[in-house]
């Protein structure tokens, strides 16, 4: 299985296209719809289909990253999306309405699939971090290449006890109307904590605001190498299709 319709679910918008798995391209180009709002199973339940429609991959497997932690077959949070996925049971309830078979894991997670196996976490030993800034502030981690999942580093409590990415993901830069270099340097300060925290080896910056990396990163001081991921906003697509592969 060479081609799988990977999905990127955000909290702005819903993205598909088939991948190549082995070389980690775009087979198609990718269609992308709005996240319907309020963000409910029902609604983006819609969106997905019209994503699998629209590539004619009805009854084949699709990776499907979403913005929730997801354990054992349930989406247990719901920071940027309707309370009502907390605990909802998205694998199940999904591949049967879909009617077809899924696996479904964190966004961030995807994303940084992508990265380690086509980008520039490839064959980086030690700890790698993968951050995402978008809507929210995805993470995820990896030990000499092992993914630890589901990690939450958007929510660690910082500036004025507000969660990091209410102050710090490109939504919340838009929000407050930060200039790059002021982004940068406040930026930095949380980078700074988790390099403090966890002692990296290397940090990816990810999401679409990795294109904008020369415009901030000029204000970072950490010890720590960090760079742009490779695949850029793709990696979520990229990644969730890979997942497939490797349960």
């Amino acid at each position: 299985m060479s081609q799988v319709l990977g999905i990127d679910v955000g909290g702005s918008g819903i993205k598909g296209s088939i991948v190549d798995v082995e070389k980690g391209v775009f087979i198609e180009e990718r269609i992308k719809i709005s996240t319907p709002q309020p963000a409910t199973p029902t609604a983006m339940a819609k969106v997905v289909n019209k994503i699998i429609k629209g590539f004619d991959w009805a009854g084949k497997p699709v990776g499907i990253g979403f913005p929730s932690v997801i354990k054992n077959g349930h989406a247990l949070t719901a920071a940027n999306i309707d309370a009502s996925w907390i605990d909802y049971p998205i694998v199940s309830k999904w591949s049967a309405s879909l009617k077809c078979p899924l696996n479904i894991i964190n966004d961030a997670d995807a994303a940084g699939l992508a990265e380690m196996r086509f980008g520039k976490g490839k064959d980086v030993k030690g700890v790698v971090i993968l951050l995402t800034l978008g809507t929210g502030i995805g993470s995820s981690i990896f030990v000499d290449g092992r993914l630890m999942p589901n990690t939450e580093f958007g929510h660690i409590q910082y500036m004025h006890r507000k969660p990091a990415e209410k102050l710090l993901s490109n939504a919340a830069r838009e929000n407050r109307k930060l200039g790059w270099k002021v982004y940068g340097r406040e930026l930095n300060g949380y980078l700074q904590y988790l390099e403090f925290l966890l002692n990296p080896d290397l940090i990816i910056i990810g999401g679409g605001i990795s294109k904008k990396f020369e415009n901030y990163s000029n204000q970072f001081t950490l010890k720590t190498p960090i760079t742009n991921a490779a695949t850029m906003n793709d990696a979520g697509i990229i990644g969730a299709a890979l997942a497939t592969t490797l349960i």
